[in-house]
């Protein structure tokens, strides 16, 4: 067993301002998505460029934030959204909800489709595989601030975590790294490597992630007190994800179905 390593939340301060692991984590994710993109993406699709990656990436940062922003409230505390709506422009504040990031994106991304004259599944395709970066440095931030653990275990990698009483508990963070960050991250270049038909990148990105954290469910502690549905069965996190399964299989289907060539 082991016990959860006392990290300091804020990595350093800059005068009055406080500088925090988690922010710095959301950062790197973002850089480290341009810079995969920026490398390995734009050699394949000539019509990218460095600035309209940059676009297209502010974009999708205002996605994830008030996406993920709005989602951890209708998801996880509508009460708090219900009394104090303005919460969503508090984006500095904790709290954020995957799902609800995902869907931000998706609008932002389809607006900036329509602004550009491009179709949505080109750029979803051409921007999918680089996606696990920006998971994994923020399960890494979860870690680092000892939050969504998982479940009370008896294995030896077991971990003692702060406010999660005095039972070891699986880190759940560590396992959404390796199966959502870095195992997606794996199998979805190796599946772009090769010319795909349009829609099918994005699809298997939203199966992969969808069994992975339906997966992981397993072991982590239901967020913030939600308890279980179903006849105790299910979570909040796998309720979400079913339908990223289903939607991500008929997207591929589709795509090879009509054969529309993604690049």
């Amino acid at each position: 067993m082991f016990i959860y390593p006392a990290i300091n939340p804020i990595a350093f301060t800059l005068g009055p301002v406080s500088i925090h692991w988690y922010g710095l984590m959301y950062l790197l994710g973002f850089m480290g998505t341009f810079g995969w993109c920026y490398k390995n993406r734009l050699k394949s699709t000539p019509v990218w460029t460095a600035d309209t990656l940059m676009d297209l990436l502010f974009y999708i940062a205002l996605g994830v934030i008030f996406g993920g922003t709005l989602g951890y409230l209708l998801f996880y505390e509508p009460a708090v959204f219900i009394t104090d709506p303005l919460r969503i422009l508090r984006f500095w504040e904790p709290g954020r909800s995957f799902h609800g990031g995902l869907v931000g994106v998706i609008i932002t991304v389809f607006i900036y489709a329509k602004i550009h004259r491009r179709h949505f599944l080109e750029i979803s395709d051409f921007i999918a595989p680089s996606v696990p970066i920006a998971i994994a440095t923020g399960r890494l931030g979860n870690f680092i601030n000892g939050e969504l653990w998982g479940r009370v275990t008896q294995v030896p990698w077991g971990m003692f975590f702060p406010g999660a009483g005095d039972l070891p508990r699986h880190p759940s963070q560590l396992y959404e790294l390796g199966l959502e960050g870095i195992a997606l991250f794996l199998i979805l270049n190796l599946f772009a490597k090769k010319e795909r038909p349009r829609g099918a990148v994005s699809g298997l990105f939203l199966v992969g992630y969808g069994v992975f954290r339906s997966s992981v469910e397993l072991f982590r502690e239901p967020d913030f007190d939600q308890g279980y549905f179903f006849f105790g069965t299910l979570t909040k996190g796998q309720l979400l994800s079913f339908p990223m399964v289903i939607i991500g299989c008929f997207m591929i289907y589709a795509a090879y179905r009509h054969q529309t060539k993604g690049r």
